[in-house]
């Protein structure tokens, strides 16, 4: 369906790779990983013709539909949400006026009987295409994956200018969906999804019989989802017959194979260099020498990728503190709605947060999951209650407003100077390297810093402030799958108390020890690791 053959691609007077070739199938769902900067982005826009400037060959079927969603949603205003999403299919647009030209044509009591069979030939046609692109249950796909997606059915026709940046993502990711093509190029649909919402459009891509070519940094997401994957790294692509698991243990598989067959071929190389060295001035060994010569010019060298270099750090290890970190009493929290009314975000909590819990506070988009956390960290006054921080517990506050605190003209290194000044440079420098900011990365000016890269530099600094109590708002967006992975096992070894709101499985699976769900004006306290609380909730206990 799509195939890829000897396509190398140039950027900035740099190759960012050479003599890629792949195919996607009918149907396949495939994963695109890789580190960020190598070219997956620039991979879709090649596939999409947004960039054609490349040697090698992208095919597929002429008829072939396509969509593509990434973060760029553009301006979106003067439509409601549903209207932009049925907007998606120009050519059932098309269809559904010509139907109609055909139907007042046909009304003509004048028409000429030969005009008339071509109408109705031409009206035929018309009807199957139209009814093979689902233009007949075009609006109620369109309202069932509008709703999917979390946006409720009294929201469908609201403008969509009135939407916030993240509600325009799932907007124009219901747009990609309900036009149901035969290929999904997707950068990032999980990005500004909660949980639920995550769930809902996993099981719709599972279920959907079109292909998919996707990139995602949720790796439950992409495991559940993707079958196959291609990576892209060190100015190559390869492809794995299998999922994300699969993929990272074969990779590891291929790699030592291939250290072993350099290691071999360097030892073989290294004895045919030794003979010529030793012979090369006799003539009696001259015929030898030469063929040993020639042997060398033609052999192919087996390179073996340099890999991302690990990095040992040890986070110092915080002040003990006390056992009894936080205590809830009584606690509420209520904010009032424009219309004068009241809305009860949750009432009656009483809690304690204990040494080295790690509690994830769970809920649907819009629960009240970050006005907990802010009620907790008195950076919210509570309704009703008290939260008592016990003695010497130092906090550490993660929100999705962090970013604000950081100076955009600092650089990096300069940015964690002024977080830790007692802090070496040695030691700075090994904490930014264990945060993926490695050689030149520390002397980027923060204004020039992506996302996940302004959340790397504080995650590091705020594991290093001796904090005994983190309270970590989200940290996951932003992060890829590496980055989400150095951040997870630090937090694994802190032997501090951790209380944190992720949608990503695979985080919550590895970090949980207790859940606070927020949910109809309660907080439900859940013993137990992610995975019992997930049972306790299938077996409505």
């Amino acid at each position: 369906m799509l195939n890829i053959s000897q396509l190398s691609k140039m950027q900035g007077g740099e190759l960012l790779y050479d003599n890629v070739n792949f195919q996607i199938y009918p149907g396949e769902k495939v994963g695109l990983v890789g580190p960020n900067g190598t070219g997956k982005t620039t991979l879709f826009r090649m596939i999409i013709g947004e960039d054609n400037t490349y040697e090698g060959q992208i095919s597929f079927p002429e008829k072939l539909r396509m969509a593509y969603f990434s973060q760029n949603v553009g301006e979106m205003k003067g439509s409601t949400a549903l209207e932009v999403v049925l907007s998606g299919d120009k050519k059932i647009q098309k269809l559904q006026d010509e139907l109609k030209i055909f139907e007042e044509k046909l009304c003509d009591p004048d028409l000429d009987p030969d005009e008339m069979n071509k109408v109705l030939e031409k009206m035929g046609d018309a009807q199957t295409e139209f009814e093979k692109r689902g233009g007949y249950d075009l609006e109620s796909r369109a309202e069932e994956v509008l709703t999917g997606l979390g946006i409720d059915p009294e929201d469908h026709r609201k403008d969509v200018a009135e939407f916030s940046g993240g509600w325009k993502m799932r907007i124009a990711l219901a747009r990609v969906l309900v036009i149901k093509p035969d290929l999904i190029v997707m950068d990032e649909p999980t990005n500004y999804l909660d949980l639920e919402t995550i769930l809902w459009l996993e099981e719709w891509l599972k279920n959907y019989e079109g292909a998919i070519f996707m990139t995602t940094h949720d790796r439950d997401f992409m495991n559940s989802v993707c079958k196959k994957i291609v990576e892209v790294a060190h100015k190559r692509v390869t492809v794995y017959s299998g999922d994300y698991d699969f993929y990272e243990k074969e990779r590891e598989v291929r790699r030592s194979q291939l250290i072993s067959e350099a290691k071999k071929q360097q030892e073989s190389i290294a004895k045919d260099e030794e003979f010529i060295a030793r012979f090369k001035a006799r003539a009696s060994h001259a015929a030898q020498v030469q063929s040993r010569v020639k042997k060398l010019d033609k052999i192919n060298r087996v390179e073996v990728p340099t890999e991302e270099e690990s990095i040992s750090f040890e986070f110092p290890t915080p002040p003990r503190g006390g056992d009894d970190v936080v205590v809830i009493k009584d606690l509420a929290k209520v904010w009032p709605n424009p219309d004068g009314t009241e809305h009860t975000v949750f009432e009656d909590l009483n809690a304690i947060i204990k040494r080295q819990d790690a509690v994830a506070v769970v809920g649907v988009n819009g629960a009240g999951k970050s006005t907990l956390l802010k009620t907790i960290c008195q950076q919210t006054d509570a309704t009703k209650g008290d939260v008592q921080i016990g003695p010497s517990i130092k906090l550490g506050y993660f929100s999705q407003f962090s970013f604000d605190v950081l100076n955009p003209e600092s650089t990096v290194l300069e940015e964690t100077q002024s977080a830790l000044p007692e802090a070496s440079d040695g030691y700075l420098r090994n904490l930014l390297a264990a945060f993926l900011f490695r050689g030149d990365d520390v002397k980027k000016k923060v204004r020039h810093l992506s996302g996940g890269e302004k959340s790397r530099l504080l995650l590091a600094v705020l594991l290093s402030q001796n904090n005994n109590f983190l309270v970590l708002d989200e940290p996951t967006n932003h992060l890829d799958i590496q980055s989400r992975e150095v951040l997870l096992q630090a937090l694994k070894k802190f032997e501090g108390t951790v209380l944190f709101v992720s949608h990503d499985r695979h985080f919550l699976r590895e970090l949980t020890k207790k859940v606070y769900e927020v949910a109809k004006n309660e907080v439900i306290i859940y013993p137990g690791n992610y995975d019992e609380y997930l049972a306790k909730k299938a077996s409505g206990s």
